[in-house]
């Protein structure tokens, strides 16, 4: 019996979070959420569901897992030669095109802002606030107000992502939606009408962007 427990240990130890982990990625990016279960998480690992009980206590504790190692990876760029004011750009942009390459990571972020990726999103942004100068009266609000921004972005993207398949057609998606908005009364909307010929082409990327920028200027003039 104890060279059995021996045997079932050594297994447990070779077994890393880290692997397990990693698994439970791809499976996310490949197939989404729904996907991943952890039976099909010991198929890909030639391990049994006991082996991974191991290091994961379930499935939320995996997808906690799994979104904080995508966001570590970004929160651990070296933004150390940049200006606080472009480090923030940067670590914002990272986190997009984090939860472009990983939508599940966007629906995670908005189902559970507490957990361990936000810890280093808030601490990313807001060491960049310290050394931009920001009072520290208002570095909280600068913060969660940057942060929140990233929230809305991670909510818009897994409310997309339930509705459209990811190899559709962004523009002609987008073209759609303008094509909606383009039938409400132009008198009553008009502002909706004139974006409405933008949105098929706009750039999320470029425009995500604009707004990290609007926020900095906000910050800026409120150091002024």
């Amino acid at each position: 019996m104890a060279a059995k427990v021996r045997r079932a240990g050594r297994r447990a130890d070779a077994l890393s979070k880290e692997r397990i982990v990693e698994a439970a990625i791809e499976i996310l990016d490949r197939d989404g959420e729904s996907a991943l279960t952890f039976r099909a998480l010991a198929a890909r690992l030639s391990t049994g569901s006991g082996a991974i009980y191991w290091h994961v206590a379930d499935k939320n504790d995996l997808l906690d897992a799994a979104t904080d190692a995508v966001i570590s990876r970004v929160m651990t760029e070296d933004v150390g030669h940049e200006a606080p004011r472009e480090a923030i750009r940067t670590v914002a942009v990272g986190v997009f095109d984090a939860i472009d390459a990983h939508p599940w990571v966007g629906t995670q972020l908005a189902r559970e802002p507490w957990q361990p990726a936000m810890v280093h999103i808030f601490e990313g942004i807001g060491a960049q606030l310290q050394a931009l100068g920001v009072a520290e009266g208002a570095q909280f609000n600068s913060a969660s107000a940057l942060v929140s921004y990233l929230l809305g972005l991670a909510a818009q993207y897994a409310a997309v992502m339930q509705l459209v398949p990811r190899e559709t057609d962004r523009s002609a998606f987008l073209a759609a939606i303008a094509s909606r908005w383009a039938q409400h009364d132009p008198a009553k909307y008009p502002f909706v009408h004139q974006i409405a010929a933008q949105l098929p082409e706009h750039d999320d990327r470029e425009q995500f962007l604009a707004g990290i920028d609007l926020f900095l200027a906000g910050i800026d003039a409120g150091r002024a």
